[in-house]
């Protein structure tokens, strides 16, 4: 995003709206850092409604360069174009009742890194992802960021993209549930070397008696999850809960 200086009239109303402070007023006109701006959209979504200049613009091809992958992972009213969903990652990893990616003795992982206001750089990202590779683990094809990956077993992104900077990425992959401790161990010995925040996300599944085997594992290791569930939790008929199962219909297809 830039701020065209013939139209600022320098009010600063767009300064509230930039969630990491990329937008500064200098010699009363309004301006972005291009190193700090995430590609976000919130600023382009305020001169539609209250910019009295309509000073804000989207650089014509700024979106065929590295920077595309900031608005991709930063701004939440677009849709990726293989993905085909809005946001940073898969909708199946927040649904696995009816999508049946996490079967049973399976754990679905996702590491959530960056927030709107604190943000991420792709370098970080490839501090985690090439922390974890070693593990064996296979990240979520249809992932933005797998995608953008130049060496998915060392998890190593093009270098294109290493040096941008996003609101936030989700790392996402699936592993066998005996592998949790190692995954948590590796994510524990890396978080010290990463500049920002991140949460994480443990998917699994209920056993037969209506038991999350999870939930004791996790307490194992002196980890006290949340429990969530989404709205749709019950009202759809699971895809597939037995690995055998999901393997026979892969072949199937």
């Amino acid at each position: 995003m830039l701020i065209d200086p013939k139209k600022c009239i320098g009010c600063g109303l767009c300064l509230a709206y930039c969630p990491v402070k990329a937008i500064s007023l200098v010699r009363g006109k309004a301006g972005i850092d291009p190193d700090r701006c995430l590609e976000c959209g919130n600023c382009i979504r305020l001169k539609v409604v209250n910019c009295p200049g309509e000073a804000i613009y989207e650089p014509a091809g700024i979106y065929e360069t590295p920077r595309a992958i900031r608005r991709v992972l930063s701004d939440p009213t677009t849709t990726h174009s293989i993905t085909k969903v809005p946001g940073r990652g898969t909708e199946e990893v927040k649904t696995n009742d009816v999508t049946g990616r996490v079967c049973r003795g399976e754990v679905g992982i996702a590491v959530e890194m960056g927030r709107p206001c604190l943000g991420t750089s792709m370098e970080d990202v490839e501090k985690v992802t090439t922390a974890l590779a070693p593990l064996g683990v296979t990240f979520e094809e249809c992932n933005p960021l797998t995608l953008i990956m130049a060496d998915r077993g060392k998890g190593l992104f093009d270098p294109y993209y290493r040096k941008e900077r996003v609101a936030s990425a989700i790392i996402e992959f699936s592993a066998e549930e005996a592998d949790l401790e190692k995954i948590l161990r590796v994510l524990q010995e890396v978080a010290p070397q990463i500049h920002t925040v991140f949460s994480l996300d443990v998917i699994g599944c209920y056993d037969g008696n209506g038991v999350l085997p999870l939930k004791a594992r996790l307490k194992a290791l002196g980890i006290a999850p949340r429990v969530n569930a989404k709205v749709n939790l019950g009202l759809g008929v699971p895809y597939v809960i037995e690995k055998e199962e999901r393997e026979k219909r892969r072949v199937v297809r």
